[in-house]
């Protein structure tokens, strides 16, 4: 008969076999009352799995990471019983949960209005409160066919009909709802207590643009109404954060139909960008790399040779020109093994680190699009370290220390990193994957920090170390990336003399930190919600007079400053001072400078930073301020 051991090591022993349930209430009944799911020996199962033999179980309550999991499946479903419920000639097909929340995927004969949706979700909290038992049991493959078909839901026989007939199928029960599903899920709908639908949007069915579009209905669950509020006050907040928004405030870009994906930057954008662009390259020239600039287009031959042909082929621009065929470059890498190859390379020159702020285009689907955050132009803070074997790990170390310095100039601290692993379509050999992996894990540990490891997510030529930086609302963003690659300086051959004379293949490190610099702008916008720190802003500070007898001296301190290197604007209009400040201030600048006819006779200036009157001082005193508040690089 069983023995449960707990997570605190203690053994707990029954006589017979025992659901997880049993056991949650044997510990107490509170426990029994939280469990929402058990995990046996690693596995996520239902409260009513029956442990048969002995094992490892920690129970999962809404305090766990997988509990919320299993809260937000769980309201999909609750979700798809209150739209049968209420539409009972709509079609359910798949629920998962994403981010924060959930969908359903549903498809009617008519599209679903705001006002369903309060229907739809006022139906949930009545399905909650009956706290109906959540029930799993199997049927055989064609069986489940068969009975969808029964009740009119052909999508998800559809879904059934593809997995094979030998599988196992689980469905879920709750009232007069039944769905297909892995599960687990919680044991009651009374356990679903806090969630909000938020949206609907179309999707095409099984993604594929030829089927028919669906209704995709967006909720979020949470354990506690505390947390959904903060998460509502979040999306609020992200809003008025939006770079969209504020790139049009601010005057920074726009974007039209005319050019879908690709970014007109106005003057003050191009300022912040270029305040960027010039740090970065100052950083890498400090740190040994050497800037380069490849061709825009290149011979669809050179893509076939470097696999990007194959594998990447449907996310390139092509063109034609006197019967060759030619593809816009989505990346940098084969060019600057080009500039790799010209001339015999020796062991002494590496490693050698090639920089690039390179312009790319890939052809992103229109839907995926997403101001300048998702574009199809861009530019890459781009670099690739040709190396030996023996340089990898001090190569990926002082990577590690550059991009952390770089994160926190731009006033990010809170950095996760994590290990993109081998692809289902990969390039080369497994032994040489497997080489690339642990060359990374073997870096990564050097470098004393800690790693997440995502199994498939790493590109097809080769596994990467992603960096991921949260902003002011808590949002992880993915930006720098380094990869281990040694199959690309292979297929596009790539050597050097090593010391005794014989030809070796190099080590390829590909590695970004801003990434797309449009991408690293819309994060940098929003994380600071369009007021940049002093060092970035576009337009540092402006120089107001508050009648016209004070113009030649306003026009002064502006020109000093401008001599001190500063970006000033100088605002000499016949309004009324009050106005000037308000027009100002929704610009976001850092410092706005007043002149009267006080300051004026003074020889000083009065200063207002957001939000603070810093009142008069000399001159001097300011720049000592500005100076000052500069980070050092």
């Amino acid at each position: 008969m069983p023995d449960i051991r707990l997570p605190d090591g203690s053994i707990r022993s029954f006589d017979k076999p025992v659901t997880v349930h049993d056991v949650a209430a044997s510990i107490g009944t509170g426990l029994a009352r939280a469990a929402l799911a058990g995990r046996v020996d690693g596995k996520l199962v239902d409260t009513s799995f029956l442990i048969e033999r002995n094992a490892d179980l920690a129970i999962v309550t809404d305090k766990d990471a997988d509990g919320l999991d299993v809260i937000r499946h769980s309201t999909a479903h609750l979700l798809a019983y209150a739209v049968k419920e209420l539409f009972p000639d709509a079609q359910v097909t798949i629920g998962p949960v994403i981010e924060n929340g959930f969908y359903y995927d549903f498809s009617y004969k008519r599209p679903f209005t705001p006002e369903d949706l309060v229907a739809i979700e006022k139906k949930m909290s009545e399905l909650a409160k009956k706290d109906i038992p959540v029930e799993r049991y199997e049927l055989p493959r064609d069986e489940a066919v068969a009975y969808f078909k029964s009740i009119g839901e052909n999508y998800k026989a559809e879904i059934i009909a593809s997995i094979p007939s030998d599988e196992a199928l689980s469905l879920y029960r709750e009232g007069e709802f039944t769905d297909l599903c892995r599960g687990p899920h919680v044991p009651s709908t009374g356990k679903l207590k806090v969630f909000k639908l938020m949206k609907v949007a179309g999707a095409y069915w099984r993604g594929d643009a030829n089927n028919e579009m669906l209704q995709r209905i967006y909720g979020t669950a949470w354990s506690k109404k505390e947390d959904l509020e903060q998460y509502l006050f979040m999306l609020e907040e992200a809003e008025k954060r939006d770079h969209r928004r504020l790139g049009k405030q601010l005057d920074l870009f726009h974007l039209q139909d005319e050019a879908p994906g690709m970014v007109f930057w106005h003057p003050k954008g191009w300022t912040l960008w270029q305040n960027i662009e010039q740090y970065m390259r100052r950083t890498l020239d400090a740190a040994g790399y050497r800037e380069v600039r490849t061709p825009m287009m290149m011979d669809s031959i050179l893509w076939q040779k470097s696999g990007h042909w194959d594998n990447y082929r449907e996310n390139m621009f092509t063109t034609e020109s006197e019967k060759r065929d030619y593809a816009v470059k989505p990346m940098n890498c084969p060019g600057h093994i080009q500039i790799f190859n010209q001339g015999l390379r020796s062991y002494r020159d590496l490693p050698l680190r090639l920089a690039e702020f390179g312009s790319c285009h890939r052809n992103e689907p229109s839907g995926a699009l997403h101001g300048i955050m998702r574009v199809r132009g861009f530019v890459q803070d781009d670099a690739h370290i040709f190396c030996t074997e023996d340089q990898i790990l001090p190569e990926v170390r002082d990577f590690n220390e550059l991009v952390m310095k770089v994160y926190r100039h731009f006033g990010f601290d809170n950095v996760s990193v994590k290990l993109s692993l081998r692809p289902e379509k990969y390039a080369g050999s497994l032994e040489v994957w497997d080489k690339a992996e642990n060359g990374l894990r073997e870096a990564l540990a050097a470098c004393g920090v800690e790693w997440e490891e995502l199994p498939g997510e790493g590109a097809f030529y080769g596994p990467k170390v992603e960096y991921h930086i949260k902003d002011a609302l808590g949002r992880s963003w993915q930006c720098g990336t380094v990869q281990l690659d040694f199959v690309l300086p292979e297929r596009l051959d790539a050597e050097y003399v090593a010391e005794d004379n014989s030809r070796k293949r190099p080590v390829m490190l590909h590695r970004a930190i801003l990434g797309s610099l449009e991408r690293f702008i819309g994060i940098l916008i929003e994380n600071h919600a369009g007021a940049f720190p002093l060092w970035l802003a576009p337009v540092q500070m402006v120089v107001m007079s508050i009648t016209e007898a004070q113009a030649d001296y306003a026009s002064s301190v502006a020109e000093s400053l401008k001599k001190q290197g500063f970006r000033v604007e100088l605002d000499l209009r016949n309004e009324k001072i009050g106005y000037k400040i308000r027009e100002h201030s929704l610009q976001k600048l850092p410092y706005q400078v007043i002149v009267g006819d006080k300051e004026k006779a003074d020889s000083m200036v009065a200063v207002r930073a957001r939000g603070e009157d810093l009142g008069q001082i000399t001159l001097d005193a300011f720049v000592a301020r500005l100076k000052a508040e500069m980070p050092k690089e």
